[in-house]
């Protein structure tokens, strides 16, 4: 595989990475080379763009053999193996260090240009270089990743040694290569064009990346629907609501811990439902004091209470007091939304779990009314075995619906558009139903 330079190698690697669009992703690019190839990658994903500044450590009588490296956050990374083999003193490690902690600093500043860091913090971080010789780099990089709170941490190369790339994945999650020959030798000699990328392009591609972002937010259609505030228990739940002319139902989302009512992937199921001819409605069931208690998120009665209040308040609104009401539960939200509709006067049309944890409602799913569709990855193992023993446990209409080589977040190609249509289905379909059996 032959790239013909560091942009056509960023458009081919985006379209293997495919099946992260659409999710909470911020793309980061390794300086300098591995900047260009990232632009195209975030452009592609539609996704925010960052540099992750690391500096290789050579080796003082062959500089561009990497020896190391350090990145922002005082990480660092050493090959005891190269170091040896070069017979490197630990007193020239700390010089080499020294020298390149310094330089770390000043391309941050320089490639930034004021900008403040892009925040990583409880989303998939996509570390992308023109290429992984030995590693050193992508190592560092990963763990600055992590170390700046990412939840997920891909690597991400055209091109790549493949015993660096099988290391790597110690220190990632996963390692996306497009091409990892047998005899790697350097990764120039698979582009065409390898010109050495200036620090003024890296910055000109950052800042017209995040120009493009700003123009895309600005001329963007207004999203429909409306912010709201809502009272549930002894908060105020900020959400919004989107009902389209006619809706037969609007589908409440209750999500679990990592997640808010901002989250791409429950937004994109929303407008997917919401062409569909369905309403949604979208919020936080914590404020972001209480979701720092994790105890919280597993409080199924106190989030369950509060779905209830919003439920009492959609029902009272002008252009839902003619829908019916149907819940979306994801995780521990989904234990809520079931707990929910086991009440007595609940009224629910439907229900759809969505990896969720159906059996932390207890003794109540044996009351719940409303047909109730369990959606899992056939990769999802753990969660797989709960949702089947929660199932034997429901009373009401139950299907479990299993999407081939999904993992826990249905990030693999097609997996959440499968879980889209699998909801849209089941709610349309009981919506429907109850239409003509009042009819």
């Amino acid at each position: 595989m032959l790239f013909t330079d560091r942009a056509d190698a960023g458009r081919r690697l985006a379209r293997k990475l495919g099946f992260l669009r659409g999710s909470d992703i911020v793309v980061l690019g390794l300086p300098r080379g591995g900047v260009p190839v990232a632009y195209e990658v975030a452009r592609e994903l539609d996704a925010p763009l960052d540099v992750i500044v690391v500096r290789k450590l050579g080796v003082p009588f062959q500089p561009e053999l990497a020896m190391g490296a350090v990145g922002e956050g005082g990480i660092r990374v050493v090959n005891d193996e190269v170091a040896r083999g070069s017979w490197v003193t630990p007193e020239e490690i700390a010089t080499a260090e020294r020298r390149e902690r310094h330089e770390v600093e000043q391309q941050a500043q320089r490639f930034r240009a004021g900008r403040p860091r892009v925040d990583v913090a409880g989303r998939t971080a996509v570390v992308v270089d023109d290429g992984i010789a030995t590693g050193s780099t992508a190592r560092a990089a990963c763990r600055v990743a992590r170390g700046q709170g990412a939840a997920r941490v891909i690597l991400a190369a055209p091109v790549g040694a493949p015993s660096s790339e099988r290391a790597l994945r110690q220190d990632c999650d996963d390692v996306v290569c497009l091409h990892a020959p047998a005899s790697f030798g350097a990764v120039g000699q698979w582009y065409a064009d390898f010109t050495p990328v200036p620090d003024a392009e890296v910055a000109a591609l950052l800042r017209r990346a995040a120009v493009s972002r700003v123009q895309a937010a600005g001329q963007a259609r207004p999203e429909a629907g409306a912010d709201i505030r809502i009272q549930a228990g002894a908060v105020a739940a900020t959400g919004h609501l989107t009902v389209p002319d006619h809706a037969a139902g609007v589908v409440v989302f209750v999500h679990g811990s990592g997640s808010s009512r901002l989250s791409p992937r429950n937004r994109y199921v929303a407008g997917r439902l919401n062409g569909a001819g369905l309403g949604t409605l979208l919020f936080d069931l914590l404020t972001p004091e209480e979701e720092a208690d994790r105890s919280n998120v597993f409080d199924v009665p106190l989030l369950a209470g509060r779905l209830t209040d919003v439920t009492r308040w959609l029902r009272g609104r002008p252009e839902a007091r003619d829908a019916r009401i149907c819940y979306f539960g994801a995780s521990t939200g989904a234990a809520a939304a079931l707990w929910a509709a086991a009440d007595q006067d609940a009224g629910i049309a439907a229900v759809v779990s969505r990896g969720g944890r159906p059996d932390l409602a207890g003794s109540r799913l044996a009351a719940v009314r409303a047909p109730t569709l369990l959606i899992v990855g056939g990769r999802d193992d753990i969660v797989l075995g709960l949702n089947r023993q929660a199932q034997q446990r429901l009373r009401c209409e139950t299907r479990l619906a299993v999407v081939p080589g999904a993992t826990h977040l249905f990030e693999e190609p097609g997996a959440l558009d499968a879980v889209t249509e699998l909801a849209r289905d089941w709610f349309t379909g009981h919506l429907s139903s109850a239409v003509a059996h009042t009819a």
